[in-house]
């Protein structure tokens, strides 16, 4: 269904700090002026790896919808995340609310899926500006196509795969089937993360989550947010569609969530917080400072209380860390993996080369300092380092290190 709203409304700035009584009322203005009376409505948030004032939110919601919405089903967009527990998910999103029903995003069973359409050869190959022409089954939670509304509920941060993510990418990943998860981190994969990181408007990702959305039969709106990395503080809100809304947004994450230096540093330490439990989601670390590291450098990734690389996706374990070169060059080995993972892969290894004689060679060496064992890490192809022999505040001391707190949220970029 095509959106009439092409604006959005926007509260909060980059130098501002919005208090709950501004967050609440304009939640409860934005969904008075929406058409949900008697409709039914399909609440899609993110999981707990992302900062955001969720009970805040839901309660102005439930506020807003309650007695009013026919029926309100609150989806989890986990992507190919672990699914959260009953606690989990009381503590995240606040109390019960009566009257919503909320579920978690079962990507692992195929039951839960809908096809909407297909994006054909033509289109892909437009809108990836010529990286892959192939036809993508454009297949999602069946619960989006289920109720009358989709409202989108989550905040814009820098992405490795997408520039910034909020708005769609809700849809895509957040609750679609693994084709489409798979060839869109692919392509992001091909440009590359340090390359597409941060990066303003439509990327060919984003023009390809556009596009999947707009097949969505389903009236989409977005309540899109700017989080204070690490808190629960919010910079800015905008409601409206989602392009609109995300739009909105990202011109102040750009401008709170980027950090720049003037010179690149020889080592990073990047100190993951524990929203972060495996490597899959704490690779974040590494994404938001590989621009920062000199050639030859070194990134550390400090999280003692990681003990495995990915309990949803042991696949990466088999293939390892690799650069994009190293499977582009050997594809009729690697094709067959599922591409997401391969994106993973070349996400954390960061920027490199590979030659069939030469072998391969990363732009700077990654050290996980983890709790995951010594032998899992050197078989993934990564450095390790025995994170008790680690001491960041130590190391804050050197004039050529970057100690970042709070790792996974804020980019840094050099001028």
């Amino acid at each position: 269904m095509t959106n009439t709203m092409l604006t959005a409304d926007r509260i909060g700035g980059p130098d501002e700090i919005l208090d709950d009584q501004q967050v609440r009322a304009f939640v409860l203005r934005s969904l008075a002026g929406a058409d949900l009376d008697g409709r039914s409505v399909c609440v899609i948030v993110p999981d707990g790896t992302r900062s955001c004032p969720m009970p805040l939110l839901l309660s102005a919601v439930h506020q807003a919808l309650h007695g009013r919405a026919s029926r309100v089903t609150v989806l989890v967009a986990l992507g190919t995340h672990a699914a959260m527990g009953p606690t989990q998910l009381e503590v995240y999103l606040g109390s019960p609310y009566a009257g919503f029903t909320v579920l978690n995003h079962e990507w692992w069973k195929p039951e839960t899926f809908v096809t909407v359409g297909d994006i054909d050869a033509e289109q892909v190959a437009e809108l990836s500006e010529g990286r892959l022409r192939q036809p993508v089954p454009v297949v999602l939670n069946r619960a989006v196509v289920d109720h009358d509304v989709c409202l989108v509920i989550g905040p814009v941060f820098p992405h490795e795969v997408v520039g910034f993510s909020g708005g769609n990418k809700y849809f895509f990943p957040g609750v679609a089937g693994q084709e489409i998860i798979d060839f869109s981190h692919w392509l992001g994969a091909l440009i590359t993360s340090a390359q597409i990181i941060g990066t303003r408007g439509i990327t060919p990702v984003r023009a390809l989550i556009d596009r999947a959305a707009a097949m969505i039969p389903s009236r989409r709106l977005a309540l899109c947010l700017v989080v204070k990395s690490g808190t629960g503080e919010l910079h800015a809100a905008s409601f409206g569609p989602p392009e609109a809304a995300w739009a909105a947004c990202a011109d102040v994450s750009a401008q709170t969530h980027v950090r720049y230096l003037d010179a690149p540093v020889r080592r990073v330490v990047s100190v993951v917080p524990v929203k972060y439990d495996d490597m899959w989601t704490g690779a974040k670390g590494f994404y938001k400072v590989e621009p920062v590291v000199a050639d030859g450098g070194q990134v550390i990734v400090y999280a003692p209380h990681i003990t495995r690389i990915s309990a949803m996706h042991p696949e990466i374990e088999q293939i390892g860390y690799h650069c994009r070169d190293y499977f582009l060059k050997q594809w009729e080995r690697f094709s067959h993996h599922h591409w997401g993972v391969l994106a993973h892969s070349t996400h954390l290894r960061g920027a490199g080369t590979y030659d069939p004689e030469q072998g391969e060679h990363g732009r700077v060496t990654v050290s996980l300092a983890t709790g995951i064992p010594e032998d899992v890490v050197r078989a993934a192809n990564l450095d390790y380092l025995d994170p008790a022999s680690v001491d960041p505040e130590l190391l804050a001391a050197d004039p050529d290190t970057l100690v970042v707190a709070e790792a996974g949220e804020v980019l840094y970029r050099l001028r």
